[in-house]
């Protein structure tokens, strides 16, 4: 309650005025200022406050952490992206991709590295490897910040590894993880798994799998898995399977597919979890080949008789494959756990033959960058909705760990950026960073339009103002054609892209009214991402005809056949996505995206078929029913 007000005389209400002028002329010192009092209510926070802090705290400290770009490099960017002239047409040979990741290979290039943890023993307390973990992690990441600055800048050892290839200018920053805690994730799914799934995106592989990984990864048994071949086809897919199998002799690759469309009301198709039989068939069975192979003693064993008559293999012997291959998933397949302690391979070596046999479990870890489909195979190998996934990259936050059968569980990993020598534009392009937090967003569209034509595609009027037509009244010969001068050639920029999805879309400012570039290219970058767009790369040495046969000849790394009409299907983005499974998923999907096009414009078409004065509140509150489904 407010203090009680104290009456006071007209005596010494003047000698306050008094006071007040004196000070204010100088003649007297100023006066002491009164504290304020706090008219606050204290109370105590309940235990759903407390509960509600705490996961909010456990949240924000397993959420990826990136760099945050400078105002002057998206300054120049955004310039780039208004005046550089993009070339038209596209030459299929740019849809070879013109990444070898033999940069570290060179000589004097520093090579990037995966943070390892560290060396602890059993005696050292939780604080103890904890610091000692955040020791090694910091000075890893200050090594890696290092390497990648002088990669950007071209300095030291980058002066002749080659010029920009995303601008004239500027070499765009490289993201990767900084976030200690979401290294701890594949830690643990490293040190629990004897076979390791490494997913990669079929639209450009050698993104996924940066030199970085494959030395961490060098001592452990490692299947391929290329997701997302629907998009790319059998051809481009094949050619990724042949590069790779000459890049990486011995390594097991398999192909996946894990949705399939099903039909609903009104048209629409949504995608439910299902992988076909042929294609789960040849994942099983290169996975019991691996397992196979851990059951041999390494060759270093086989040459020592001592050691082979104590070798016992890491892995558990018996596994009924028969189980898993006529299709009895589900056998025992408990709630999702989470594992957090486990003993490292490390670790296990030094156990007693009579320790090992006790192993229960044959453990597959899958591991990945993200939005590569990780959580959406286990869901198509279970064939039904077991884990979360959503188009969002980065839902995953810790690592799951769920019973295949009673002998064989799974293990998904949060997806990490891994570090690598490669622009930030090509990792928005393949969808590993949230669109969310992509600040430089013409940059990335300059990047894209030089591979795709995107005013093509998405069918976009140049917004440069059409002259008028003036009548000519000049006298032409018989034999010449008025009409047969040469008509001048559109050019289009970045910036032109972005102007003109705006003007169709009709997004444009609060204030000024100008048209909303920044939410135009939100747009087409969540196109992209969820693979409204279809496009690939092909390896290298791929042959022009080859591209031509497949692509087009002017299409870059579009694909035609996968992409539908974008201007039928959304003219103005009031429609839910039409192969988005109806899940909690898709509400929460928006929450991560600060500019959501299609909850926003489908919220403006509710409102405008609601009438009442509390319209908007009687809609909220059936969006908050739905997010609790």
């Amino acid at each position: 309650m407010p203090a009680r007000r104290k009456p006071i005389s007209t005596r010494q209400k003047k000698a306050d005025q008094k006071l007040k002028r004196a000070i204010k002329r100088g003649d007297a010192p100023p006066s002491e200022p009164k504290p304020k009092p706090n008219h606050r209510r204290s109370r105590g926070r309940g235990g759903s406050e407390l509960v509600r802090d705490q996961h909010a705290e456990s949240v924000r400290r397993i959420q990826s952490a990136f760099i945050t770009l400078p105002p002057r490099f998206l300054e120049e960017t955004k310039l780039i992206a208004s005046t550089t002239p993009l070339h038209r047409p596209i030459a299929a040979v740019n849809a070879i991709i013109n990444i070898t990741n033999d940069l570290s290979s060179k000589k004097d290039i520093p090579v990037l590295t995966c943070p390892r943890r560290p060396k602890w023993r059993y005696d050292m307390s939780k604080k103890e490897v904890e610091h000692n973990e955040e020791g090694w992690f910091k000075k890893w990441l200050e090594k890696t910040d290092e390497d990648l600055r002088a990669w950007q800048d071209g300095t030291g050892p980058f002066e002749d590894a080659g010029s920009p290839s995303n601008s004239h200018t500027v070499r765009s920053p490289s993201y990767f993880e900084r976030n200690l805690e979401v290294w701890r994730q594949l830690w643990r799914v490293a040190e629990i798994s004897q076979i390791i799934l490494v997913l990669l995106d079929s639209r450009c592989p050698l993104l996924h799998y940066p030199p970085s990984l494959h030395s961490y990864l060098a001592d452990r048994k490692v299947i391929f898995v290329l997701t997302k071949i629907d998009i790319t086809g059998p051809p481009c897919t094949e050619a990724w399977k042949v590069y790779l199998h000459e890049k990486y002799p011995g390594m097991r690759i398999v192909q996946v597919e894990s949705y399939t469309e099903k039909s609903a009301e009104q048209g629409r198709v949504w995608s439910e979890p299902h992988i076909p039989e042929e294609l789960r068939s040849r994942l099983i069975e290169a996975i019991r080949e691996a397992h196979a192979e851990l059951l041999e003693p390494p060759e270093k064993v086989k040459a020592n008789s001592s050691w082979l008559s104590s070798w016992k293999p890491p892995v558990k012997r018996e596994i009924d494959w028969n189980v898993v291959i006529n299709g009895s998933v589900g056998e025992y397949t408990p709630d999702v756990v989470r594992i957090d302690n486990e003993l490292s391979p490390e670790s296990k070596e030094g156990l007693s033959g009579e320790s090992s046999e006790l192993l229960e479990h044959l453990t597959i870890g899958l591991i990945g960058q993200p939005n590569v489909g990780k959580s959406s195979l286990l869901n198509a190998l279970f064939g039904e909705h077991k884990v979360k996934a959503s188009r969002t990259p980065g839902k995953t936050k810790h690592f799951q760990t769920l019973f295949w059968t009673r002998h064989i569980r799974l293990v998904d990993c949060p997806g990490l950026v891994i570090p690598n020598y490669l622009p930030m534009e090509i990792q928005v392009l393949s969808g590993i960073l949230p669109i969310s937090r992509v600040s430089a967003v013409p940059a990335c569209i300059h990047y894209i339009a030089k591979l795709m034509p995107l005013e093509r595609i998405l069918k976009l009027n140049h917004p440069s103002p059409v002259p008028d037509s003036v009548q000519d009244k000049r006298t032409w010969r018989k034999d010449v054609d008025p009409g047969s001068g040469q008509t001048k050639t559109e050019t289009w920029t970045a910036m032109d892209i972005l102007v003109a999805y705006a003007h169709a879309k009709r997004w444009v400012t609060a204030k000024a009214a100008r048209p909303d570039v920044h939410r135009a290219g939100n747009a087409i970058l969540r196109l992209l991402s969820e693979g409204k767009i279809g496009w690939a790369f092909w390896p290298p040495r791929t042959e022009a005809h080859v591209l031509e046969a497949e692509n087009g000849a002017q299409n870059g790394i579009w694909i035609p056949r996968f992409s539908g009409d974008l201007a039928e299907d959304s003219p103005s983005d009031t429609e839910a996505p039409a192969n988005e499974t109806p899940s909690e998923d898709s509400s929460e999907e928006s929450q991560d995206g600060a500019l959501d096009d299609i909850e926003e414009a489908s919220d403006d078409a509710n409102l405008q078929t609601t009438s009442g004065r509390f319209s908007a509140l009687i809609i909220d509150e059936q969006e908050d029913e739905e997010d609790d489904i």
